[in-house]
């Protein structure tokens, strides 16, 4: 498997992607996990908070069947996440629910098995920008990490439901897309009005850049019901080896627990993984602010997905009306 690191610096205008190796993911001759190479991807931000506890604590050598060795990787939007799942690069990991259902939609072999984290899409206003208030935005520009991401949909199903649309789709509101830690050297040379960032970005914009939230993580669109990220593997995976399935699922879970019974520790591993991956260190307050958007469990509501990807086809970031009725497969959360 190819092997993907990630430098992206915090406030910095671009990443580094350097990729290297190859590792045969073929598994012994009857198709079981034993002396696999298993390669988990995630993002360095708070909705993937899971992984990197998993991470720290060995969760996923635990779990994994015996003679498994493990790899991570990490990604700057979900586009790149995916691309990697389909090619084999990685065999699982947390990504945000857009991603994963627009590849589903076009082909992809896919599956959500568990749920991440819910919360932490926080949409703010930059001083100076005269928006008071989400009414404001109608000719304003506003920035998501990519067209019809999570946080995209989130944000524009949000505004459709009041009458404001993107330019898109025959509105006033202009789209750029970014990597979250461009969002505060944009909002510093006004290149952009609006942010629409996954935490701790948010709470950085708060902090360093005096950005006003205008839309908090439990009022946009899907906010306390849609998972903001999901745990996926590719379907063949399952079909040829459901104990590993079982055991990547059960370190999410252990990680999970981790979190909620040890938040103090659970916040140390995500700043020193979050510095490893990006060199910069985020300060306490940030991260604190940041913690408090976010919530981590591990539910999956197939309902929910499929109201998901109806609003996306609504909002013409699918060009068919999705059935996601073989999307999500929860047998190893039941």
């Amino acid at each position: 498997m190819k092997r993907i690191f990630l430098l992206i610096a915090l406030v910095a205008l671009a990443g580094i992607l350097a990729a290297c190796g190859s590792t045969d993911a073929s598994g012994d001759e009857n198709g079981t996990s034993e002396g696999k190479t298993v390669t988990i991807g995630y993002f360095p931000n708070l909705n993937h908070v899971p992984a990197m506890v998993a991470k720290e604590k060995e969760f996923y050598q635990k779990n994994l069947p015996d003679g498994s060795s493990l790899e991570y990787v990490t990604f700057p939007d979900g586009a790149t996440f995916m691309t990697a799942l389909k090619t084999g690069d990685i065999d699982a990991g947390l990504v945000g629910p857009g991603p994963a259902m627009n590849n589903y939609t076009n082909g992809a072999d896919v599956k959500m098995i568990a749920g991440g984290s819910t919360g932490g899409t926080v949409v703010l206003a930059r001083e100076g920008s005269g928006i008071e208030s989400y009414e404001d935005l109608a000719g304003k520009t506003f920035i998501t990490p990519r067209v019809g991401c999570t946080h995209d949909v989130q944000f524009e199903t949000f505004m459709k439901e009041i009458g404001i649309t993107s330019e898109r789709t025959g509105g006033e509101m202009v789209h750029q897309t970014g990597k979250p830690a461009q969002y505060e050297a944009m909002f510093e040379t006004g290149k952009i009005d609006v942010a629409v960032a996954p935490e701790p970005w948010g709470s950085v914009l708060e902090q360093n850049t005096g950005a006003k939230v205008i839309i908090q993580p439990d009022e946009i669109a899907f906010g306390e019901t849609l998972p903001a990220s999901v745990l996926v593997t590719s379907g063949e995976l399952i079909e040829q080896d459901p104990e590993l399935v079982q055991g990547i699922v059960d370190a999410h879970k252990e990680a999970t627990t981790f979190i909620a019974e040890n938040p103090e520790e659970a916040k140390e591993i995500t700043l020193n993984d979050i510095e490893e991956v990006t060199g910069q260190r985020l300060e306490q307050s940030v991260l604190d602010g940041a913690w408090e958007n976010t919530g981590f469990n591990t539910a999956l509501i197939p309902e929910e997905i499929q109201a998901f990807g109806d609003s996306s086809f609504d909002l013409k970031f699918l060009k068919e009306q999705p059935d996601f009725s073989e999307l999500t497969d929860t047998q190893f959360i039941d």
